[in-house]
């Protein structure tokens, strides 16, 4: 396995995952169109998924949550924009907060995304740990971030990361009674 540095970064511990070379660089202004479209139209989606909106209101919905993120595309204050390459070959994207003066030095992680055919390579492990060295770089003393309850793949990945987990939001549908059936 052969990690990439970040300037003035030391590697991490290889893990035993072959991947390539996975390397971390500030996305381009087309790359940023492309990808924020389809963080737009994902983050509907998955909140759709969880049961927090309709199918309805989630564009809509996503789209003002994205444009409050990053009301200056690419150039939004404490808003870092990664592609995630594994040997010069864009594989992904990585969002990165940070506000060294919030939350007691935290940043949080909005998006790791890895594309299908680099999938199950360790790539988002590698890209991760290059996310948490950046982190550092920054004066950033923590790392947060949210999975939506259903991905366990991307569960399973923090946890071997060692995020932990600070919250747990649970919800059943129930159905209709007889009698609330009876009173429409």
């Amino acid at each position: 396995m052969r990690y990439w540095p970040l300037a003035g970064s030391a590697a991490p511990e290889p893990t035993g995952e072959s991947h390539g070379l996975v390397t971390l660089r500030p996305m381009t202004p087309s790359e940023f169109e492309t990808f924020l479209e389809a963080s737009i139209a994902e983050y509907a989606s998955e909140k759709v998924r969880a049961g927090n909106w309709s199918t309805e209101e989630a564009p809509a919905r996503s789209r003002a949550a994205h444009t409050d993120l990053l009301p200056h595309g690419l150039a939004s204050a404490r808003q870092h924009l990664y592609t995630i390459e594994v040997d010069g070959a864009a594989a992904g994207h990585l969002w990165l907060c940070s506000d060294p003066a919030t939350a007691g030095g935290a940043g949080f992680i909005y998006d790791l995304y890895v594309d299908e055919p680099f999938r199950h390579r360790g790539i988002a492990t590698a890209a991760m740990q290059q996310a948490e060295l950046e982190a550092g770089a920054m004066g950033l003393t923590h790392l947060a971030l949210h999975v939506f309850g259903h991905n366990t793949a991307a569960r399973a990945l923090y946890q071997k990361l060692g995020y932990e987990v600070t919250n747990i939001n649970m919800v059943k549908t129930l159905s209709p009674s007889p009698s609330a059936r009876d009173q429409v």
